[in-house]
């Protein structure tokens, strides 16, 4: 697809493909750059990620819809690849949502999850959260809906949380009911084990993610099998920030005992990968028209 298609465009052409979209998640500018030289087709702006690089706490509610979009229109900016955006509990009521998925279209996204949870919201693979009732979490869902239809060029995902307290029957009826408001892509956070994952793929005919962490609740299947249940999607949110933080937690015990880390970027690499190549060559453009436009000045001033 042309690079002039929109955002939204774009993923809704990767989701038509028979092929399970690899996404590793990103947290900043540099990491969506590295997942997007390194050849996937997609990434997805983790808030679990975003809250440690940025503020350096936890995913349980402390970083604000400002700094989500913030950093998301850093992101969306430095990438070609479409983006989708942890929009989280949505920021308030339906009017809040709303607002959001119009702030995170403008930033850039492809895409805006919103999910049921209460707020603070917490990280979907940990202990103590909890969903709001049916009701309002059908209100997000048709809210965001309404927001994309009413003009906005972008895809909606409905994420549940309900599994953890409520059981899977409850959370395949949230699945349904989002499928049925018109959200684009469906996720069941944390299912407990294949034949669950499998029965979610049975239920919901609309495009879905699965969500793989490690060490978390749902089991890390191979894409292979997680094709063959149906997930269009295969997302991984921690691999790349908890890859970023062992090498540096290595890198600085290294150094603290007097040693130099070995296992780095070479200097001329690290330029390449933040853009200096990109940028020097873009600027000899207009350094080789300098002559022309003294020439230009000279003509002027004759």
């Amino acid at each position: 697809m042309p690079q002039t298609a929109s955002p939204a465009d774009r993923l809704r052409a990767l989701l038509q493909q028979p092929e399970l979209l690899l996404m590793p998640c990103c947290f900043d500018a540099l990491s969506a750059r590295l997942i997007q030289q390194a050849g996937f087709p997609l990434t997805f702006m983790s808030g679990f990620a975003t809250s440690a690089a940025r503020l350096g706490m936890p995913d349980t509610g402390l970083i604000s819809y400002a700094e989500m979009a913030d950093q998301g229109r850093n992101i969306c900016g430095a990438v070609d690849l479409p983006v989708i955006g942890d929009g989280d509990t949505g920021y308030g009521n339906p009017m809040n949502v709303r607002r959001t998925v119009r702030g995170y279209a403008d930033a850039g996204f492809a895409c805006i999850m919103i999910e049921d949870q209460e707020s603070p919201k917490r990280c979907g693979h940990t202990r103590g959260k909890q969903v709001v009732d049916r009701q309002q979490a059908l209100q997000r869902i048709r809210a965001a809906v309404d927001e994309r239809e009413a003009g906005r060029d972008i895809l909606i995902m409905a994420r549940t949380d309900a599994r953890h307290e409520h059981g899977l029957d409850e959370a395949l009826w949230r699945c349904q009911a989002f499928a049925d408001l018109g959200a684009d892509i469906i996720f069941l956070e944390a299912p407990r084990s294949r034949d669950e994952m499998e029965q979610f793929c049975r239920t919901i005919e609309r495009p879905k993610m699965a969500n793989l962490v490690e060490q978390g609740d749902t089991p890390l299947l191979p894409p292979e099998t997680l094709q063959a249940m149906g997930f269009a999607i295969a997302a991984y949110p921690l691999t790349l920030i908890s890859s970023a933080a062992r090498a540096m937690q290595e890198a600085l015990q290294q150094l603290k005992n007097g040693e130099h880390p070995q296992h780095l970027l070479s200097f001329d690499e690290l330029k390449r990968v933040v853009g200096f190549e990109a940028y020097d060559h873009a600027l000899d453009a207009y350094t080789d028209t300098r002559p022309n436009a003294d020439a230009m000045i000279e003509k002027r001033t004759d």
